[in-house]
């Protein structure tokens, strides 16, 4: 197998925006909801909104040649090609750092901290802060190959990527997650691998198997807000975990149905007052969702739910230095209390006024100064 690493350069064929082009202009709606706001999905008039923005303004070359100007590469591991971003730091004393992205999520996501974390005297940091920068994209997802047989859960994609670190030459270095980032950094965390010296978490693991006793009161918010999640947030998991080929049909050949199946997670999940658009502007929102698209990687995303929902988001003993950012419109509000049951070494915890699930993408400003708070707290 080939150890090697590739330069990568992204070009979309102009057919397949042709193509996409002509599904939109084709597309069949449904009629408008009967509730109102966003109560059974994205509202009919915002659905209409982003689809003719992405028709008649949006430019993925714009987006393309923004990628194309950053260090990215593949390499092969376990069978499969991987695509990743690796950015160095002018800085000799620069840290390495492993970031993992979620669902519906990409590299896309880290746009507007990479520059900061990489160079931070420019942005208000120290030398001292600077981290060399190996961004990853999941299995399944975007540019990286699609598995074709079964297996590549969390363990072996956390596997995957401290093999990645060791090619790159990384002899010691960090990682940080969200969403399934999250789970797949808490996994790499679990298994400890040679050179890894801490992780960032900012969707914290700590829900225990069996809370029992007496809860606190920020322990019961968190159980409220687990429950409510899986009464009303979860359907989309439930698919993709179950049945994630059956749905990648839909979404493969409608780029409509593709882009509000994510739209909807970006109104539910960030801290936007309702209004994603207003929050991230159309491009943004759309650049995530056409890299999807493009890649037709409904199904092969879905498939990390199918491979591993079931059984990771409980906690995890973790043995090796963590730091957690609980942003406050995140799916829950994790609780110290539980975080230190099962993190025998919380070298960092703070809770933040503002922000949701997508962190990095939605707050750059503090996502920046979290990772740089928490990485003074650990040698490396």
């Amino acid at each position: 197998m080939s150890t090697s690493v590739t330069p990568f350069h992204l070009e979309i064929p102009q057919s397949d925006i042709e193509d996409l082009q002509q599904r939109l202009r084709r597309t069949r709606w449904p009629d408008r909801e009967t509730a109102d706001a966003w109560e059974q999905g994205v509202p009919l008039a915002k659905a209409r909104e982003l689809v003719e923005y992405w028709l008649h303004r949006y430019d993925w070359r714009r987006c393309e040649a923004a990628l194309n100007r950053l260090p990215q590469f593949t390499t092969q591991i376990e069978g499969l090609r991987f695509h990743f971003i690796h950015l160095r730091s002018p800085h000799a004393e620069a840290r390495p750092l492993l970031i993992t992205h979620g669902w519906p999520g990409s590299v896309l996501e880290f746009m507007k901290v990479m520059a900061p974390l990489t160079e931070p005297t420019k942005f208000g940091g120290r030398a001292q802060d600077a981290f060399h920068l190996v961004l990853p994209t999941l299995p399944g997802f975007g540019f990286s190959d699609k598995p074709a047989q079964p297996g590549w859960g969390v363990n072996k994609i956390a596997s995957a990527w401290a093999a990645l670190m060791n090619r790159l030459g990384y002899e010691r270095y960090l990682a940080q997650g969200g969403d399934w980032g999250a789970v797949v950094t808490t996994m790499l965390g679990v298994q400890k691998p040679a050179g890894l010296k801490g992780i960032h978490l900012n969707l914290p693991l700590v829900l225990p198997r069996d809370p029992g006793g007496e809860l606190s009161a920020a322990e019961k918010a968190m159980l409220e807000q687990v429950h409510y999640y899986a009464e009303w947030d979860s359907g989309y998991s439930h698919q993709q975990s179950t049945r994630p080929q059956t749905l990648g049909y839909a979404l493969a050949d409608s780029p409509v149905g593709q882009a509000m199946w994510i739209y909807e997670k970006f109104h539910r999940w960030t801290d936007a007052g309702g209004d994603p658009a207003a929050a991230f502007g159309h491009d943004a929102l759309l650049d995530i969702i056409s890299a999807y698209w493009f890649s037709n990687s409904a199904a092969s995303s879905a498939r990390i739910y199918w491979e591993s929902y079931k059984n990771v988001f409980f906690a995890q003993q973790l043995d090796l230095p963590v730091g957690c950012s609980i942003f406050p419109k995140e799916l829950y509000r994790a609780p110290r209390s539980w975080a230190e049951r099962c993190m025998s070494k919380l070298v960092y915890w703070n809770e933040l006024d503002k922000g949701g699930h997508f962190a990095a993408f939605e707050q750059p400003g503090l996502f920046v100064q979290e990772l740089r708070a928490w990485a003074r707290c650990i040698a490396v």
